[in-house]
């Protein structure tokens, strides 16, 4: 089992709020937002409301982040109790396979993109060859 300590990763003052601590263990496994908030059924806004300390979670709800995110429900809390692994330089697989499926999307939004604006650039080549935009004095 991962040696675990009492303090986030990067220790700084957002990590002595439960925002702060629940970002910080978001980030430690790996688990984007959306992904986090579609596993505890909330939305987006909901999750990034709690993780900028404009509300909180509930307990039920803060006892499932706790257990998805790996750390004690005090710890999310207070910071005294199971905080993230430390970092062994090796990211657990399942934090792996995300950032390669999330890679994966973007590289393909990435191809669509560049597929629309070279078609946009054809369509406004074309047309101002056309005499499309020519001046109007």
């Amino acid at each position: 089992m991962a040696l675990r300590h009492n303090s986030a990763l990067i220790p700084d003052a957002s990590d002595d709020t439960l925002g702060g601590r629940l970002s910080a263990a978001r980030d430690a496994v790996g688990i984007d937002l959306n992904t986090l908030a579609n596993r505890l059924g909330v939305k987006d806004e909901t999750l990034h409301a709690w993780e900028s300390d404009r509300s909180e979670p509930r307990p039920s709800r803060l006892v499932n982040l706790a257990g998805i995110l790996g750390v004690s429900p005090m710890w999310l809390m207070t910071g005294n109790g199971e905080g993230p692994a430390e970092s062994d330089g090796q990211l657990p697989v399942e934090a792996m396979r995300h950032q390669l499926l999330r890679l994966n999307e973007l590289h393909q939004e990435t191809g669509r993109l560049m597929t629309v604006l070279s078609r946009q650039i054809e369509r406004f080549e074309t047309e101002r060859g056309n005499g499309a935009f020519s001046s109007r004095a």
